[in-house]
């Protein structure tokens, strides 16, 4: 079955997913259409979780998944052509910034919109690119991660509390930078957080999530007002 070949508006359908944690179950079963939809929760709510089932990395005992028309079932992880970019930056510490970004690089890649230069100059990280990794601050490893991700050319970005641990100095850049990440690459993404003001800032809608659950879903000022 073919990989997505589109970017675009969202088109996710999140058909009948049940997948058995510690404790709970986590039961999904909606439509996403938003460009920036938020997944906000308490940790240990299930919200990695349900990345990790989109993006083929856990196996939901009965699910259906499709993007843009595509259905993910029996779709191996490399050909979803999904970008994740987890909690733990997880750079390569042999590697330096040039190769870490180039590391998960389609060897078919071809879109200038996702090209090197374009890329390291969004993130602001093209002085970079000889660093050694273990070199860089924590924003700066943050940039790369993120830009490992766009480089692999992917049709749908997740983000898992990409934030956390930096101080504001550090993370209002990257907000404003991820603000503006969908209309600079036509990429719609999920975003995982368990801070109001960064779903408030960044989400055009925002998924509440308890114990595997769905337990709201709205425009992010309205649902987190309080």
């Amino acid at each position: 079955m073919a990989a997505p070949e589109t970017g675009g508006a969202m088109n996710l359908s999140l058909g009948k997913i049940r997948l058995p944690l510690s404790g709970f179950d986590l039961e999904v079963d909606l439509e996403l259409t938003a460009d920036r939809t938020g997944i906000f929760g308490p940790s240990g709510a299930g919200k990695t979780s349900l990345l990790e089932t989109i993006a083929g990395l856990r196996e939901a005992t009965c699910h259906e998944i499709r993007f843009n028309g595509t259905s993910f079932h029996d779709l191996p992880v490399r050909r979803r052509r999904i970008g994740y970019v987890p909690q733990d930056d997880s750079l390569f510490p042999n590697l330096d910034v040039r190769r870490n970004l180039l590391y998960g690089r389609r060897a078919e890649a071809q879109n200038p919109r996702f090209s090197l230069e374009r890329v390291t100059q969004f993130l602001a990280i093209a002085s970079l690119l000889a660093r050694d990794v273990r070199q860089l601050s924590r924003g700066e490893r943050q940039r790369v991660t993120l830009g490992r991700a766009l480089l692999s050319e992917p049709r749908l970005l997740l983000l898992d509390e990409p934030l956390t641990g930096l101080d504001r100095e550090l993370r209002d850049p990257i907000l404003e930078q991820l603000r503006e990440l969908p209309n600079e690459f036509d990429l719609p993404m999920l975003y995982v957080t368990h801070d109001r003001a960064e779903a408030i800032a960044l989400c055009d809608e925002v998924l509440l999530i308890e114990r595997g659950k769905i337990t709201g879903r709205g425009a992010p000022r309205e649902l987190l007002k309080d």
